[in-house]
């Protein structure tokens, strides 16, 4: 940022002198709170799936509540991102995370008291909220930790491999806990990840510079009709399974996400301060790398959903054997970064794009037609799926940011996190469905019937090919867009590097 005004200028440079440290190691405290941001939202619904069969059974839940003890984090978190991300732009990134992780903290000890599916939705609903609150502006306050790129750059790195980390190791840290602690203790670990990450970005961050933000006005309307889109969207799935289309309630919300879509877009359009200049999307590099994001997430969110339930509620594998169960992806996750800089300076960063978005694809693919066959067909969708998130996570950021100018590089990340945690939802709202809608009595009763069990194998088929339709869909559209990027990408940068 650049100024006329030689006090504003002097401020700014001392304010930044501190932030732009020129080793890793100097900004090691930053970097610790940092990936604590990153890694409770990696963490949070993976350590929790596993945990699902035991929740159900403990609080009687019903497979639609279930389904939202996860659904409704990813529904406020991805409904709320742009608005909050908007909001950090003028109030603070560093101060409206640091409210955020207290509410995350007080959020996850409420824990527990929860003694019934409603109230760990309210839980889940308050965590989303401070998810929503944190994660936006975590990468642009890593961003802006450096001046110097390639210092960027690695730092992103190892925040980013510190959440997959977090997403890879949970269902198995989540399943052995389960041996031996209650299914309370999974979500109480985000109270120490908090003050980790309080800790860390107050002593390591310095505090917001006045003449970074701006004061533009915050599009509430535009806010509220984008939160309405998202969260009406997911939930008329579940009222046309649960009320049946011969109710008014899901034709009503049905009507009412079309109606709030239709007025978010035109809101944008018309608003002299949109929430989301929709312009940014039309940028090959922008929509390209968004698609390929939501089939990443699509695919890990649905996939983590129907095995965990498949180990151990179809095969009666108790949650520590699940959760060795999910081994392969987390091998791959954790070990499979040491493969990417080699692969990618063979093949190209775009190539090992699309063959990695191409790995997700077939994984669901194999899931899907082997997957009720035996776990050896269930590890091979798992490392395909995992290997393809490796890299297609780093990729689809990167592609976002670089079809961005700099000073869109917040919004840039927002998008980025609401295309993954909307996408996820919608995995998760989706394979949910045809479970509830073929699934006769409730899924988490301890001994089915025969007639069950073929119900639920049925449903893993189904929803396993849905994921693989829609993923496939998405990153075929992606590919389209981003061979466009190639010839527009020079011109569009050029502008923004002035």
């Amino acid at each position: 940022m650049t100024s006329t005004d030689p006090t504003v200028t002097g401020a700014v440079d001392a304010a930044s002198t501190p932030r732009q440290p020129r080793r890793l190691r100097d900004a090691a405290i930053a970097l610790a709170g940092l990936s604590a941001v990153f890694l409770f939202e990696m963490l949070d619904n993976s350590i929790l799936s596993v945990a699902l069969p035991t929740i159900g059974r403990e609080l009687h839940a019903s497979t639609t509540a279930l389904q939202w003890v996860t659904g409704s984090y990813a529904v406020v978190f991805g409904g709320l991102m742009l608005a909050f991300g908007a909001l950090a732009d003028r109030f603070g990134r560093r101060r409206l995370m640091l409210i955020g992780l207290v509410l995350l903290a007080l959020a996850s000890a409420a824990t527990a008291l929860v003694t019934t599916p409603e109230q760990l939705i309210a839980v889940r609903v308050a965590m989303g909220v401070a998810a929503a609150m944190t994660t936006p502006g975590s990468m642009a306050l890593a961003f802006r930790l450096f001046g110097d790129d390639t210092l960027r750059v690695r730092a992103i790195n190892i925040i980013s491999t510190v959440g997959l980390v977090g997403l890879a190791v949970g269902p198995t840290l989540g399943g052995l806990a389960l041996a031996v602690a209650p299914w309370q203790a999974l979500l109480l670990v985000n109270v120490p990840v908090a003050v980790l990450a309080i800790v860390g970005i107050r002593l390591g961050i310095g505090a917001d510079v006045r003449a970074e933000l701006h004061r533009d006005p915050i599009d509430i309307a535009g806010a509220l009709l984008g939160t309405a889109t998202i969260v009406l969207a997911l939930v008329t799935p579940t009222l046309f399974v649960d009320d049946g289309a011969g109710s008014w309630m899901p034709w009503v919300a049905a009507a009412g996400a079309v109606a709030a879509a239709v007025g978010f877009v035109v809101r944008q359009r018309s608003a002299a301060h949109p929430l989301l200049d929709l312009r940014l999307l039309a940028h090959p590099l922008v929509s390209s790398g968004l698609a390929v994001k939501a089939a990443a997430t699509l695919a890990t969110a649905g996939l983590g959903y129907l095995v965990t339930l498949q180990l151990q509620l179809d095969w009666g594998w108790p949650p520590a054997l699940a959760a060795l169960g999910m081994l392969p992806q987390v091998i791959v996750l954790v070990a499979g970064g040491a493969a990417i800089r080699p692969l990618m300076q063979r093949l190209g960063l775009n190539r090992m794009a699309w063959m990695s978005a191409a790995c997700i694809v077939a994984g669901l693919a194999v899931y899907a037609a082997l997957g009720p066959l035996g776990y050896p067909f269930i590890a091979l969708a798992l490392v395909l799926v995992a290997a393809g998130m490796r890299v297609v996570g780093v990729v689809a950021g990167t592609n976002v940011l670089r079809g961005l100018p700099e000073s869109r590089s917040t919004i840039g990340a927002a998008l980025v996190d609401t295309a993954g945690e909307v996408t996820n939802g919608l995995g998760i709202a989706a394979v949910g469905t045809i479970l509830a809608a073929l699934f006769t009595g409730d899924v988490a009763t301890a001994h089915w019937t025969a007639a069950q069990t073929a119900e639920f194998r049925e449903a893993v088929q189904l929803g396993g090919g849905a994921l693989a339709v829609i993923a496939g869909a998405l990153v075929a559209w992606g590919f389209l867009r981003s061979r466009r990027a190639h010839a527009a990408e020079l011109p569009a940068s050029e502008p923004a590097d002035e």
